[in-house]
């Protein structure tokens, strides 16, 4: 796939960039459903390459097509469901369209309408690149049934209009919960195969190469990480910790200590400028930080060391 140029995007802004009508999807909507079949209306249609800022399901009860998402191109099918999630390139082409219902959800409207821990009910979420499932037509059905729901709860007016989506999804999660991912288990595809942990890994050791180089001066948050992969930050903390099991927070603060420990080794760099060069302001709060997470002070550190090696 190309992947320059492509442009992170809310469904919103993907429809009216490619001349679709946009009435089903609200820009400022955490949650939109809607059935394909009365946006593209010329086919066969392909996509511009984009990043999506948005968790999509897409059901197909009657369509054909082709999905591709980074470098993996999947056929579009009745009877299947897609899962897609935030931050891939991808483009879809449609050649037939009949009865095909996209749901897309931000972690926002999930947190507020569903459940504050989302992720640890529904871990599949967390997923990257996902092949399609297809469903026996009993399992199609029974999702068929509470999607169309949620589709009728949108196109009308109760005053308790969310509250009755947000609980129709979770019965949704649930079934593609059963009958799709019940044995997920995040922290395996971390260990395995998890593209958002080798990316987040790979930046954390070039930023501290460049602090250490002298090349920077700023140490990167978790915002900075983040806005490397177009990721919110909030999805990639929860990713780095249900798939590794250590928190963000910890891996950065393991590669601090690693490279003030590497760092005080050699006695010809002051342990100020060990501070400014790790990202401190103060040398007083590097103190602190190292002592917190060794149990010794920078200097006890370095004394203990060389004489280790006299």
């Amino acid at each position: 796939m190309q992947q320059k140029g492509a442009i992170t995007r809310n469904l919103h802004d993907l429809y009216a960039s490619m001349g679709l009508p946009v009435d089903p999807v609200h820009p400022g909507s955490g949650f939109t459903v809607h059935y394909l079949q009365d946006t593209f209306t010329e086919l066969p249609f392909r996509s511009e390459a984009f990043r999506p800022d948005y968790f999509s399901f897409l059901f197909i009860k009657n369509g054909q097509g082709q999905y591709t998402i980074d470098d993996h191109t999947f056929p579009i099918k009745p009877g299947m469901v897609y899962f897609t999630n935030p931050g891939n390139y991808r483009t879809f082409t449609w050649e037939q369209l009949e009865d095909v219902c996209l749901i897309t959800f931000r972690e926002s409207y999930l947190v507020e309408q569903v459940h504050p821990d989302i992720y640890k009910e529904f871990s599949f979420l967390l997923t990257e690149v996902v092949a399609p499932c297809n469903l026996r037509p009993e399992q199609f059905a029974e999702m068929e049934y509470i999607y169309r729901q949620i589709c009728r709860e949108q196109l009308g007016h109760s005053l308790y209009k969310d509250r009755i989506i947000g609980n129709l999804f979770v019965v949704l999660l649930l079934k593609i919960k059963e009958y799709v991912w019940q044995d997920y288990n995040p922290i395996y595809e971390g260990n395995r195969s998890s593209q958002i942990v080798r990316n987040f890994k790979s930046a954390l050791e070039r930023h501290y190469r460049s602090l250490v180089a002298g090349k920077e001066e700023r140490v990167f948050r978790v915002q900075d990480y983040a806005a490397l992969q177009h990721l919110h930050p909030n999805y990639l903390s929860t990713v780095i910790k249900a798939k590794t099991g250590k928190a963000i927070g910890t891996w950065i603060a393991e590669k601090t200590i690693a490279e003030a420990r590497a760092l005080l080794q050699h006695d010809t760099t002051s342990v100020k400028e060990i501070a400014y060069l790790l990202g401190f302001s103060e040398t007083a709060h590097f103190s602190n930080y190292f002592k917190k997470h060794t149990g010794d002070t920078p200097l006890a550190y370095r004394k203990m060391h060389l004489r280790d090696q006299s």
